[in-house]
């Protein structure tokens, strides 16, 4: 099926360099030395724990389980046997963790051994033709203090992430991110890397008054301005093998970007959350994701 065409959403296609320019970022460095997979024995235990083994291929990293409940005999032979299925080690380390919360013991467990990345099922359900985030996984988006991946539909047999949109700012960890995602991507053979911005009706505003820089402020800018800027920010990673377009997208609110997601039929959303000294922040042109989930997610921290 393809892309529905949209006034709002506009691109610009990045040419890709010459295969001799390009150097494969994943294979010098991995962001992540531990990835957990949070995990409940729910139908789908099995599925997710095999998207998480993905990741840990992908990254080179050391897959862990965490697990909130006693360790008993029938919970380390349900791990034992699920990590014989998947051809995972047998020796793979499950934390446990006591409690009746799930998602505070799951995330005391990130925290105490030191998780660079949790991967957990979305537990979405309908609400208003938009998928919503469970309990759990919304408290691991925005409590968390790595990075999070979930999956909508984990799949026994993972399907390639075939489609990818990042939504780009213009921090340097949003760069480094950026980078990440590009190397997930050229692994999975992505057919297409979006990296979006949201232009408000009020950014549109603040430039036909032209407003200055107050402080940290950053100047109000054109929507052919931000297009610009939003070409050197992906230029400034390098060369890359991944076709790439750069899409400014126009809404008044945050649900444009999961718009433009399910308009492109995306595979993986991509976010990059920092910290400030008041703490981490969702902008508000993606407050949304802490509740609506349109594909599967990545945030990186």
């Amino acid at each position: 099926m393809g892309e529905r065409p949209d006034r709002r959403f506009r691109s610009r296609e990045l040419p890709n360099p010459s295969a001799r320019h390009y150097r494969p970022f994943m294979a010098s460095f991995s962001p992540y030395k531990t990835i957990a997979v949070a995990s409940t024995f729910s139908p789908r235990f099995v599925q997710v724990l095999s998207e998480a083994k993905r990741m840990r291929e992908r990254f080179g990293s050391e897959l862990r389980a965490i697990y909130v409940g006693e360790c008993s005999e029938e919970t380390v032979q349900k791990f034992r046997d699920a990590f014989a299925e998947l051809k995972l080690p047998g020796d793979s380390r499950v934390h446990y963790q006591q409690g009746e919360d799930p998602a505070v013991g799951i995330l005391q467990a990130i925290q105490s051994h030191q998780i660079d990345m949790i991967v957990a099922g979305a537990l979405e359900k309908e609400v208003v033709l938009r998928p919503f985030l469970g309990n759990v996984a919304r408290r691991l988006v925005r409590e968390a203090k790595c990075s999070v991946m979930l999956f909508t539909t984990p799949e026994a047999e993972p399907k390639p992430l075939r489609r990818i949109v990042f939504m780009a700012d213009y921090s340097d960890h949003a760069q480094d991110a950026f980078k990440a995602a590009l190397a997930l991507a050229e692994a999975e053979n992505c057919e297409r890397f979006y990296a979006v911005r949201v232009y408000t009706t009020f950014d549109e505003a603040r430039a036909a008054m032209q407003t200055e820089s107050a402080g940290d402020t950053p100047a109000a800018r054109t929507f052919e301005q931000e297009e610009e800027a939003l070409e050197e920010f992906v230029l400034a990673a390098g060369p890359t093998k991944v076709p790439i377009e750069a899409r400014c997208v126009r809404g008044n609110t945050g649900f444009a970007a999961s718009d433009f997601v399910q308009s492109v039929e995306a595979n993986l959303l991509v976010v990059p959350v920092h910290a400030d000294e008041s703490g981490e922040r969702f902008p508000n042109h993606i407050a949304w994701i802490t509740d609506v989930i349109p594909c599967n997610l990545w945030i990186i921290r």
